[in-house]
């Protein structure tokens, strides 16, 4: 959700800021960077360390509060391309899942300022044990769904998020937006989802499944050498 649907990593940069600020510490544009796409509570941790005196659960309600609360006010900041892709995806009555590390309060509050039902489910950071970059999150889905994570596909910004879809077994696409990805044969890489469709969706997915088998077959080959 957070960069790659809607460019709310300033609001949380900002809360951030002003939440360690507020305890007398300091939070620099690094720190910011280093938490992007994190679950809540390993953010929590980190300003725990720089001098924030609550307990995890107070700060990430903090935190929420506070990018909720630039939400109300601004709405939401669309990525280029974004809403696009979903209504064409909404159209074509393809199912889709929203997988986020943000609670679920804050997934609703984003999905209700969305002028038609983008998603048939949700997937929130409160709702799993292991965050990004562990798969929970997005196996969780793919169960919500009805398939198999080998039949969707995981459109992600970060490391974490990318990481976390790849491990699901999901085609994967990252989508960079405040931190570069490298290029890598794991997943693919597109500077943005502006004029991008679902015949991009299921190019790529074509791609990697032919892929894949392509590996299959080739590793069966060598075992019955």
């Amino acid at each position: 959700m957070d960069g790659t649907l809607v460019d709310t990593e300033p609001y949380w940069m900002r809360a951030e800021t002003d939440l360690v600020a507020a305890h007398g510490g300091v939070w620099t544009h690094e720190d910011c960077m280093s938490v992007v796409g994190s679950g809540l509570w390993d953010s929590a941790r980190l300003l725990q360390e720089r001098g924030v005196k609550l307990e995890a659960d107070e700060i990430v309600q903090r935190l929420t509060d506070l990018v909720q609360e630039q939400l109300a006010e601004h709405g939401v900041p669309w990525r280029p391309g974004a809403r696009e892709l979903l209504r064409e995806l909404k159209d074509a009555a393809v199912p889709t899942a929203l997988v986020t590390m943000s609670v679920g309060r804050m997934a609703h509050q984003i999905i209700e300022l969305i002028d038609f039902p983008a998603f048939d489910t949700v997937v929130s950071g409160d709702m799993v044990a292991q965050s990004k970059p562990h798969p929970e999150a997005y196996l969780q889905a793919a169960g919500a769904l009805g398939v198999a994570p080998e039949e969707c596909i995981a459109i992600e910004d970060s490391a974490p998020g990318i990481a976390s879809a790849v491990a699901s077994g999901a085609v994967s696409i990252a989508v960079p937006h405040q931190i570069q990805l490298p290029e890598s044969d794991q997943y693919s890489l597109w500077p943005t989802l502006a004029g991008r469709g679902l015949s991009d969706l299921n190019e790529v997915y074509g791609e990697r499944v032919f892929a894949a088998e392509s590996r299959r077959v080739v590793l069966e080959e060598d075992a019955s050498r």
